[in-house]
């Protein structure tokens, strides 16, 4: 499976590719961090992601997309940013035909290195130690791309099987039924 894994935002956005599967090591592919200039128009800034994000797709054909899920922030400003980013590479996914998974900060923090509240340079280490780098990516932006990339490889097995357990269970298994005769008196 061949992941690209985004980390969004507007000044800098983190760009990776790992390839990876059952019994495989992963392994990283490619990763670039997209610059724009913040005194740049909002369209403008967007339009250079949107060409970054998809040259990569069109070079490396992943198999899925996933991009971490804006969470809040105090700065409701870089919030927008992120999520305008994450709307563009969404887009460029979905044009074509690319399935797209969403990741929080946690979750990727602790698919890579067992703890949600990592640090970046926790997360860092951990990525050049999983993947084999010779040299730690920076700037941080990188390592986060491909860590998105990391935690969906390794996920994504798990949310399948969940995903058909469900399926399989039907509607009669997903709430407990309760006779309304034995309910409280």
């Amino acid at each position: 499976m061949r992941v690209l894994g985004v980390d969004p935002g507007l000044t800098r956005c983190g760009i990776g590719v790992i390839d990876g599967g059952p019994g495989q090591a992963p392994r990283a592919v490619d990763v670039v961090v997209v610059r724009t200039p913040a005194d740049a128009e909002l369209a403008q800034r967007l339009l250079q992601i949107a060409e970054r994000v998809e040259e990569m797709m069109d070079r490396h054909r992943p198999d899925t997309v996933a991009i971490e899920r804006v969470f809040s922030q105090h700065n409701v400003r870089t919030v927008m940013g992120t999520a305008q980013a994450s709307g563009v590479v969404a887009l460029a996914a979905a044009r074509r035909g690319i399935p797209v998974a969403w990741h929080t900060p946690s979750e990727v923090k602790a698919a890579v290195s067992g703890h949600g509240n990592a640090d970046k340079a926790q997360v860092t280490a951990m990525i050049t130690r999983l993947l084999k780098l010779t040299e730690a990516p920076k700037p941080a932006d990188a390592a986060d791309a491909l860590a998105l990339a990391l935690c969906h490889l390794w996920r994504s097995p798990m949310q399948a099987r969940m995903a058909a357990a469900k399926t399989s269970a039907g509607p009669s298994h997903t709430a407990l039924s309760v006779p309304r005769s034995r309910m409280a008196r």
